[in-house]
């Protein structure tokens, strides 16, 4: 099924546009020539000189900002570097856990083939997250992570170190999430395996917080695709 471009759009001006990007679209091109869909080429297609200013993993969905033109991206790159971008993403994550604007400040390193991450304390890179508590339920809690740093996976690591590893996360620890965890009772058909409520990292870039190029703050909030609204009522519903 072939995205329309426009249809993700939630803010768009002269400079940038911010797309709400669904789960399980690269943001770049992958290495593989496979020719998959790319959020870059198809913002190439609606804009000629179209530039990502930041990135999301291809699991996770949410507000990503893309510059127009060459102005606008320094404009953007810049705030990203200093920065000055407020990034909100939401996670559900196992257990339950009460944060209060607590502070995960602990190095990144990739490990050796570059798909994974680990906290190394030698080595690392600077990394920090602030994470509150939205929502708690009975064994799991809806976290807002608000990213200081960009590392890869810096989120799902550093949740791992507050014991509160994001659902449907297997590389760093988090269990899938089942109807029959949340329902008391549970009835599956014989003979057939249960579906995980949510098929990937149950992670989402709720919003983006820069400025333009005339200096104005915007704010630019991304509603929760289909499978991470399901999740969330599912959990609202049986907690």
């Amino acid at each position: 099924m072939r995205l329309n471009f426009k249809d993700l759009i939630i803010f768009e001006n002269d400079d940038y546009i911010v797309i709400n990007k669904p789960p399980y679209i690269a943001s770049l091109d992958e290495r593989q020539a496979d020719n998959s869909q790319s959020i870059l080429r198809m913002a190439k297609e609606y804009s000629d000189d179209a530039q990502l200013a930041h990135r999301l993993d291809k699991e996770t969905s949410g507000a990503l900002a893309i510059a127009k033109n060459p102005a606008a991206y320094r404009h953007l790159a810049m705030q990203f570097e200093h920065r000055q971008v407020e990034k909100r993403y939401h996670a559900v994550v196992n257990g339950a856990h009460d944060f209060e604007m607590i502070s995960v400040y602990l190095p990144i390193a990739q490990k050796r083939d570059g798909t994974q991450v680990m906290i190394d304390r030698q080595k690392g890179k600077e990394a920090e997250t602030i994470f509150n508590t939205i929502k708690v339920y009975r064994n799991h809690t809806l976290v807002e992570c608000m990213p200081i740093t960009g590392r890869m996976h810096q989120i799902r690591i550093h949740l791992v170190c507050l014991k509160a590893p994001i659902v449907c996360d297997p590389t760093y620890g988090g269990e899938f999430i089942y109807l029959s965890d949340l329902k008391r009772k549970f009835n599956l058909k014989k003979d057939t395996d249960e579906l995980p409520l949510m098929k990937r990292v149950a992670l989402h870039s709720r919003s983006l917080t820069f400025k333009l190029l005339n200096e104005e703050v915007i704010a630019v909030e991304a509603p929760y695709p289909k499978d991470f609204e399901v999740l969330v009522k599912q959990l609202e519903k049986f907690s």
